[in-house]
């Protein structure tokens, strides 16, 4: 299932800063200190594993490609929020969009999924909550590369055009 990783502010105001997918791994926040500096909640049915941390260092010892692939999902993660706090420094609403879905679309490529034709668990105004944006703008920009016939919406079902 998918999870989405949030702040919450003293006044109970939700601040989505991310969304993982089926086989992604979540928490490596906790590695530094212990601690997660954020929440989780499912946002579909979803099985998770969990690891504590020492185990997984154990068996990275003993396992040098697990080692390996760690170090390169960390690279991953620190070279996705670059990416992300470039785009929201950057970028207009509709490039921000246009990059969520895309991002999304390469994600569940990668899983196997189809990269064209998924379902979002995420409501609109958690992705505008994650991009910086009113639940207004995200709605109307989903109309909009609707209308440009970029994509195909159906409530929480996307269909990206493939031309």
């Amino acid at each position: 299932g998918a999870v989405k990783t949030y702040t919450q502010t003293s006044s109970g105001d939700e601040h989505v800063i991310g969304f993982h997918l089926p086989g992604e791994i979540l928490g490596l926040d906790a590695i530094q200190n212990d601690q997660h500096g954020c929440f989780a909640k499912a946002l579909e049915t979803t099985a998770i594993c969990e690891m504590p941390f020492g185990r997984l260092e154990e068996l990275a010892v003993n396992i040098p490609s697990l080692q390996h692939q760690m170090l390169r999902l960390l690279s991953r993660e620190v070279s996705t929020e670059a990416q992300m706090i470039s785009l929201l420094n950057n970028s207009t609403a509709e490039e921000r969009l246009a990059s969520f879905l895309l991002s999304l679309s390469e994600r569940f490529k990668r899983r196997g999924f189809s990269a064209c034709d998924f379902f979002l668990a995420m409501s609109r105004q958690d992705i505008g909550s994650y991009l910086g944006l009113a639940l207004e703008t995200v709605s109307r920009l989903f109309t909009r590369f609707q209308d440009q016939g970029i994509l195909e919406v159906d409530r929480k079902h996307v269909q990206i055009s493939q031309h």
